[in-house]
């Protein structure tokens, strides 16, 4: 079972928001918002409205899987994280089929081209 407060925390994390500005959207202090961060499960009404504020569905915060997750940590002064559902095959699958369509689309283009060309010998 997914750590819902871990998730909400990479979430809030994600949007560059602090707890304590998260807990004066809920109207609480920053340490009851520390502590729902901090428990395995959180009540249906409180995670739909965290959820409302970070504007992520419920089920994204329920379903993230820490395993999965690339954190990429930006240098400089953005100090933020950006969080995605990484899977290794599915992105090479999804590179390669782009790049075919790519190089169909430049075959195409091409052979419209050479055709133009050949037109326009024909027509002088």
């Amino acid at each position: 079972m997914n750590h819902i407060g871990n998730n909400i925390a990479r979430l809030r994390n994600f949007r560059r928001m602090p707890q304590k500005e998260m807990a004066s959207k809920l109207s609480m202090s920053q340490q009851a918002y520390s502590t729902i961060e901090n428990k395995q499960d959180v009540d249906e009404e409180l995670l739909e409205r965290i959820a409302q504020i970070l504007e992520f569905p419920v089920e994204a915060i329920r379903d993230l899987d820490a395993h999965s997750v690339l954190s990429i940590n930006q240098q400089g002064g953005n100090a933020g994280s950006v969080f995605y559902q990484y899977n290794p095959n599915e992105k090479i699958q999804e590179l390669y089929e782009r790049l075919l369509k790519e190089k169909d689309d430049i075959i195409k283009s091409k052979d419209e081209v050479i055709e133009m060309y050949r037109k326009q010998q024909k027509a002088s």
